[in-house]
């Protein structure tokens, strides 16, 4: 049996040197203290992705090593949620002996919430046809007696889905609980415990803040929800139609009447914003009658573009959250002309490895 184990003798190590990377990293912007949030040390991850591998009768999850590119078997995965480890093995245990499920099998991947939901994909290299369905009805059956469990079955151009497309997640942000739905295939944060420390961190730096609030590139709403009660109105965009319907969903949910989630880019808002085009889906929307003093961004890896940050500095507060530091270091160098870092949190959404989440919070100076 193969087992990705982590020591987590090592967390706090690891943890201590991203710390001392980031503020080397940002020092020059007067940041001389970081708020250090950390993750649990094991089984933080309620997303996994795996590749699987057919080895005459025998079948198992596989990862690729970085940097060696070797397959390594995976039987047990410490980084995932309990509930994800559990439904692995059972994964296994049934696809093995059933050609139907596993002829052409190449990928399985497992979405879960704290709320106990888990949604598995599977992935092939065939169509999935009638029998198909009638084995993956079977396993969900079974499964269902000790588990929460929905499938979805993926082809060229096709897409089965047994249940739900999503799982239903759950989180207590200051004693208030929130409910979110989680879609396969759309972003969502990974560590949930650390995105709530997140939400809780991004509602004190709004707490004395007023008037109304913009975000871009806000996905599901994870943010905007969670800093709605801090602001008479919240406007938000989002280009991921999929996310748009979570975001949709989850106001209607958590019962938010003071949010609009508008389905645009940020550079799109950006040409809105400055007159410069027109758009159908701001209909019914009066850009002007906001009152937008605080801007909240996430965005890709790659950061924001120049009209974007340009847009941004507009705006006397803003509450950037990154998940690239050499993005948020070249954008910081444009907003530090107009603002000054206030804050400068770091969460640490994936543990063990380079990456490091990032919230900064900047207001314009004097």
């Amino acid at each position: 049996m193969a087992i990705i184990k982590i020591d987590t003798t090592q967390y706090a190590v690891q943890l201590s040197e991203k710390e001392q990377r980031i503020a080397s990293q940002f020092r020059r912007f007067g940041v001389d203290k970081l708020e250090v949030f950390s993750s649990e040390p094991i089984h933080y991850r309620q997303r996994a992705e795996f590749r699987v591998w057919h080895d005459g009768d025998d079948l198992f999850h596989i990862m690729f090593d970085q940097t060696s590119k070797e397959k390594i078997r995976v039987d047990q995965f410490d980084p995932a949620a309990p509930l994800i480890g559990e439904v692995m093995q059972a994964m296994i245990n049934n696809l093995k002996d059933c050609e139907v499920l596993r002829r052409k099998l190449f990928q399985i991947d497992y979405l879960s919430s704290l709320s106990g939901e888990i949604l598995v994909s599977l992935l092939y290299h065939k169509p999935l046809d009638e029998e198909w369905l009638t084995a993956i009805k079977e396993l969900k059956a079974k499964l269902s007696v000790k588990f929460n469990i929905d499938f979805i079955g993926r082809a060229r151009k096709q897409k089965e889905v047994l249940g739900n497309d999503y799982v239903i997640e759950c989180l207590t942000v200051n004693g208030q609980e929130l409910t979110y739905q989680q879609v396969e295939n759309s972003f969502t944060q990974p560590n949930a415990k650390v995105n709530i420390k997140m939400l809780e961190w991004a509602q004190a730096v709004c707490k004395p803040l007023q008037n109304d609030l913009l975000e871009l590139y806000c996905g599901n709403g994870n943010f905007s929800i969670a800093l709605a009660g801090s602001f008479n109105r919240v406007l938000a965009t989002e280009i991921s139609k999929s996310s748009v319907y979570s975001a949709q969903y989850n106001i209607a949910k958590n019962n938010v009447t003071n949010l609009d989630i508008i389905r645009m880019s940020s550079e799109e808002f950006t040409q809105a914003m400055n007159g410069e085009r027109t758009f159908s889906r701001l209909e019914g929307i009066d850009l002007s009658s906001y009152n937008c003093q605080t801007i909240l961004v996430d965005p890709p890896r790659a950061g924001m573009d120049t009209l974007t940050c340009d847009l941004v500095a507009n705006y006397d507060n803003v509450i950037y959250i990154s998940c690239n530091p050499d993005t948020l270091e070249r954008d910081l160098e444009h907003l530090t002309r107009t603002h000054n870092v206030k804050r400068f949190a770091i969460f640490d959404q994936f543990p063990y490895t380079h990456h490091i989440e990032s919230g900064v919070f900047l207001q314009r100076k004097e």
